[in-house]
């Protein structure tokens, strides 16, 4: 039987609020995720600085930053994204770590915000720049960038004067930004995703509303649809070989019996991430989803040409996170857990992280199946891991046992997802392959990566890499395309 294709893009993933760092260098602007403190799984993070309207109180000012830049932090406070892992002045050193690795593509995002200060029509060209560096340098060791174009942050500006995605010119601004990067990179990245993890864009940090009801929430959806469809179509003709996916968060959902009840629990809890798959995949909102909004009384403006707009901009593949399945339930006792922002209920047949994650290799195989039996297009994995506390032992060597078995148990499952099921799969990417900020908590300690970067919670370390076990573990994978795991 076949394994996976001699061209399959083994590789890992990354989010640059959570690893670029260098928030005000090179002439980068602002974005939400600057504003965010620490924190942990059991101390939530928090926006220490919020503008509404460009007002922003006086105190608290930060000397440190350049004439002419604009933000209010407090100094006494720790913010990850300022230096996160520092890709920033590292990426030389990361990248041919990966390549050591064997890495055969490397998913990134791009920081709006460094190209694009504002994220209006005026562009920095120290930023454009600074991923021409990162591109060539991933190209020279014929790794392939895999670029998610915006991931879960906004232009400080466009949150504070717009309102973020609930306003339409923010599609424009978007858009051309789109096009910028299409332009100046058309020959040197091939694979795109427009928003990360869309199903999970909902907040002031990573869409810039300041409400939260549904009404404001799904008309800042309707505009990243027609967005990332303009994008799409642009994006086609300025590089007809261009790849433009989509992301979602993927969290299968089981009943938690055979209760009839259950079933239609389960069924309802998918039915939310399916949404944002079905319109940006099959080009309309479903039939469920529209009865939804007429009982909520939640009125989407939509302007003339939408509808044909999101029909004619569906795209290429589909790239998703994987790292739990939840169970669903009518029982309000039934035992809750730990969840990728999502609120989770136990399975009483699966071990946890130390999160609280349940630790489910077969739903992996499970998520295959069912994406590529609906949609029919290219799947991509592009994040799935486990976040663990390492330990350097005495001889300064990590032995992360408990995510190799992780990892193998996970691309074992989507093996047999592409020989026994016939998914068209077109890579992997395990994310944090590199040690980064947590995205949900903002902490160091929940670690992720192949290597190690010495920085803790409080952001205090020497950001030196250290390579973990898995790192040869992985490297023997990739060179075996897999078939080491026999």
């Amino acid at each position: 039987m076949n394994g996976f294709s001699k061209d399959f893009l083994w590789g890992g993933a990354t989010a640059a609020n959570q690893y670029e760092g260098g928030y005000i260098s090179g002439g980068k602007g602002l974005s939400t995720l600057d504003a965010i403190t620490g924190g942990s799984h059991t101390s939530p993070r928090m926006i220490t600085y919020k503008t509404v309207e460009g007002d922003i109180k006086k105190t608290n000012r930060n000397d440190s930053l350049p004439e002419g830049a604009v933000g209010y932090i407090d100094p006494n406070t720790y913010y990850p994204s300022h230096v996160a892992t520092d890709f920033y002045g590292h990426y030389k050193e990361d990248i041919k770590l990966f390549s050591k690795m064997g890495f055969k593509c490397f998913r990134m995002s791009l920081n709006w915000s460094r190209i694009a200060p504002n994220g209006t029509k005026d562009l920095n060209e120290e930023g454009l720049k600074f991923y021409d560096d990162v591109f060539d340098e991933l190209l020279k060791y014929g790794i392939e960038p895999v670029v998610t174009i915006n991931h879960f942050d906004i232009p400080m500006y466009l949150a504070d004067t717009l309102d973020g995605w609930s306003s339409r010119d923010v599609i424009d601004y978007f858009v051309f930004f789109c096009e910028t990067i299409f332009k100046r990179y058309k020959n040197k990245v091939k694979y795109w995703m427009t928003f990360n993890e869309i199903n999970f864009l909902r907040s002031w940090t990573q869409i810039g509303i300041h409400n939260n009801d549904d009404r404001t929430k799904y008309q800042a959806a309707h505009h990243l649809f027609v967005a990332s469809a303009k994008a799409v179509k642009i994006g086609h003709e300025i590089n007809p070989d261009f790849k433009i996916g989509m992301m979602v968060a993927y969290i299968p959902s089981y009943p938690m019996t055979c209760k009839p009840e259950d079933v239609m629990e389960a069924l309802t809890f998918n039915r939310e991430k399916e949404f944002y798959m079905d319109v940006q995949c099959k080009g309309y909102y479903p039939a469920h989803k529209i009865k939804e909004f007429e009982r909520k009384g939640v009125v989407i403006k939509k302007e003339i040409g939408d509808d044909e707009i999101i029909k004619e901009g569906t795209v290429d593949y589909i790239g998703f996170s994987y790292y739990m399945s939840t169970v669903s339930s009518t029982d309000p006792n039934v035992q809750r857990t730990g969840g990728n922002q999502v609120t989770a209920c136990k399975n009483p047949y699966l071990e946890v992280s130390d999160w609280g994650w349940a630790v489910d290799p077969l739903g992996l195989r499970i998520s295959l199946c069912q994406i590529y039996d609906r949609y029919n297009l290219p799947l991509f994995i592009v994040e799935n891991g486990f976040g663990a506390v390492d330990k350097i032992e005495e001889d300064g060597t990590i032995k992360d046992d408990y995510r190799i078995d992780y990892f193998k148990k996970h691309i074992l499952a989507m093996r047999d997802a592409v020989q026994l099921d016939g998914v068209d799969l077109i890579g992997y990417t395990p994310w944090g392959c590199i040690d980064l900020v947590s995205a949900g908590t903002g902490e160091m300690k929940k670690r992720y990566g192949f290597i190690y970067v010495d920085m803790d919670d409080t952001g205090n370390g020497t950001l030196k890499r250290i390579k973990k076990n898995s790192f040869e573990w992985y490297r023997e994978v990739i060179a075996s395309n897999g078939s080491c795991l026999d």
